[in-house]
């Protein structure tokens, strides 16, 4: 897939609006429009990464994390959230491109899925 035809990219390049709470030089984060707790923000690589097993930079896995830690200070969620990225269709990965949903703002529940 081409990043003129990914809508991760194209969010990331501005090209397509997003609320957007984050964005640095390697990530951009932004709220799910359909949201699954009151603070549902998908972070994603500015560069086109097909899924967390095509991930191979830790450069990058480290900008994504520190990222997702900023945004958990930033959103208030002091009491504890939930990072989660699936891998492939058959895991729900519905956008071929990597990004990890960062949950909080209510209690969550175990298991996931």
């Amino acid at each position: 897939m081409s990043a003129s035809e990914c809508i991760f990219c194209r969010i990331a390049s501005g090209e397509i609006p997003a609320d957007v709470v984050y964005r640095d030089d390697d990530v951009v984060a932004f709220r799910d429009t359909n949201p699954q707790a009151p603070t549902h923000v998908l972070v994603i690589p500015r560069r086109h990464v097909p899924s967390a097993h095509e991930l191979d930079d830790a450069a990058l896995t480290a900008a994504l994390f520190a990222a997702m830690q900023r945004i958990a200070d930033d959103q208030g969620l002091g009491d504890g959230y939930r990072v989660v990225t699936n891998v492939g269709p058959a895991a729900g990965q519905s956008v071929p491109h990597l990004h990890f949903h960062l949950l909080g703002g209510r209690t969550l529940g175990w298991p996931p899925g």
